[in-house]
């Protein structure tokens, strides 16, 4: 019995919470839907009325501020986000001369036109835009008997300064790096490029964030289908809220299955512009330092700007090497698993007698011990990524200094296998790309689970399959492998090598279809350039 009667209160107890979850979801869709409403209405001609659909419209929220004044005989309100607003600007430029006007206006046309000292104003016929743009930082002036509202420009937040971006570091070049305002990040830009071309389309995205996002491009060079794919692309995404580039690039991407980056990240206007130069476009999002360029292919993403900056032999010479780093980063844990577990054919007597000597203690296979200092490799990484910049990269270091003397020490992996494991990790620090990097470092599992497998055979499959789904990726229609599949052999001179800049006359064939041309022909400098 006693069973019974608990069952029953926690039915009963069940039924009166479900009641209660109920009761609140209809309390919020009254009460979003009267927001709603409010945000639907006109601007009322009563100033009282106005005011009182502002506060319902934002739950009477204590840092809105609402100051009322008179504009000779008429009563008004300015309306303002605390903040948000340069509340002495507001006094110098809005409040004192409305405040000084005698007798009756004749519009708010008048005082917009002559009484208003602001750069950025305009008048608001709906409430919707009012809402819009006071929760934007913009500051309102309501006018009792007036049907419209005037909206100011004088915002102030904090803001980072322009810095160094602290993952694209170079040896020469710009220093400076897009920041979290996107109304700097796009002067940046139009630092760089001086021209009337240069073009920005803004929109909002998030239903709740109303995040900024402008879409920047080049016009006369940028593909005409190409951003009008970017911009449907955009338009498409229904969302409460963005709060970094990443929510774009997962909602806009061809392949969102694929491992593989398909837009290129960076904070550097100096590369940007370069992209933009070529074709490309760049989505910009307010609250973030990170613009997205696209289309991108896997060469773009194996690209530093260190190779454009110092001599074309030696921006190629690296650029070959980083190419060799990538084989190095997904491959060589495998390949050391293949040889070790199935062709010891391969290695010289004299090796295999030492790498068996050093592994005659380790109780496990080649397989087990590859993944267990893969794993402790990648730990580190994250450890000292996450920690504190004064602690991090020490406790990285000495973290697998200690670890790895101390695994060798107890017999649990070989000398060798942590040196292929350091060896792999350093050379994944060579790619530029953080987030190809991971698509990198990802991959190289599973084809240490093939090599442990089939030996050479499943390290050649899985690279066939990698292969494969590169040829089949694309990036807002260009295909991820281009310009060597399909192949374009004029776009070659800027993938396999860094061709000089004098050699450089034609745009990529897939992004710079609109204007082929970059440059006069004959640039190649000689002794004699300056002669008569």
């Amino acid at each position: 019995m006693g069973l019974m009667k608990m069952l029953f209160k926690k039915m009963q107890q069940s039924k009166q919470q479900k009641k209660q979850v109920q009761q609140q979801k209809k309390l919020q869709q009254i009460e979003h839907s009267s927001n709603e409403e409010n945000i639907s209405k006109e601007i009322s001609m009563d100033l009282n009325e106005n005011i009182k659909n502002i506060k319902a419209s934002f739950n009477d929220s204590s840092d809105i501020l609402y100051r009322n004044f008179f504009i000779g005989e008429q009563k008004a309100c300015i309306v303002y986000i605390s903040g948000l607003t340069n509340e002495d600007r507001i006094y110098e430029n809005v409040l004192s001369p409305l405040m000084e006007e005698k007798g009756e206006f004749t519009s708010l046309q008048d005082l917009v036109e002559n009484k208003i000292t602001v750069s950025e104003i305009k008048q608001l016929g709906t409430f919707k835009e009012l809402i819009k743009d006071l929760a934007t930082g913009f500051q309102i002036i309501l006018v009792e008997n007036q049907q419209d509202a005037i909206s100011t420009g004088l915002p102030k937040w904090e803001k980072r300064s322009i810095e160094e971006p602290q993952a694209e570091h170079v040896v020469r070049g710009p220093r400076e790096g897009f920041t979290e305002t996107i109304d700097d990040n796009i002067s940046l830009l139009r630092r760089r490029v001086r021209s009337p071309k240069l073009t920005v389309k803004g929109r909002s995205i998030g239903d709740i964030t109303q995040t900024e996002v402008s879409v920047v491009y080049i016009n006369g060079i940028a593909d005409k289908t190409l951003i009008e794919e970017v911009n449907k692309r955009l338009d498409r995404i229904k969302i409460d809220g963005i709060l970094d580039t990443s929510y774009i690039v997962e909602l806009i991407e061809d392949n969102p299955y694929s491992p593989f980056p398909q837009t290129l990240n960076t904070e550097r206007p100096d590369v940007v512009t370069a992209y933009l130069l070529e074709g490309h476009v760049a989505v910009l999002v307010d609250g973030s330092p990170f613009t997205i360029v696209a289309p991108a292919t896997i060469y773009s993403l194996l690209q530093a700007s260190e190779d454009y900056y110092e001599r074309y032999i030696i921006g190629s010479a690296i650029r070959w090497l980083r190419y060799f780093f990538v084989v190095i980063a997904l491959l060589l844990p495998s390949m050391y698993i293949a040889i070790l577990t199935y062709h010891q054919e391969m290695v010289p007597t004299t090796l295999i007698i030492s790498i068996a000597a050093s592994r005659e203690m380790v109780p496990f296979p080649a397989l087990i011990e590859a993944f267990l200092m893969e794993i402790m490799f990648e730990i580190l990484r994250e450890a000292g990524l996450r920690l504190p910049k004064q602690v991090g990269p020490a406790v990285g270091i000495v973290g697998a200094l200690i670890i790895g003397e101390a695994a060798v020490q107890a017999g649990i992996v070989s000398a060798p296998m942590v040196i292929v494991v350091a060896v792999t990790g350093i050379a994944s620090f060579a790619i530029p790309r953080y987030n190809a990097g991971i698509s990198i470092r990802m991959l190289r599992f599973p084809i240490m689970i093939l090599a442990g497998s089939i030996g050479l055979l499943g390290i050649m499959l899985g690279c066939i399959a990698i292969v494969i789904h590169l040829c089949s990726l694309r990036s807002f229609g260009t295909p991820y492998l281009a310009p060597l599949a399909p192949m374009q052999f004029k776009d070659i001179k800027d993938v396999l090598m860094r061709a000089p800049i004098w050699k450089m006359n034609t745009r990529p064939h897939l992004t710079g279809y609109g204007n082929r041309n970059r440059q006069g022909t004959n640039q190649q400098p000689s002794s004699d350039q300056g002669s008569d």
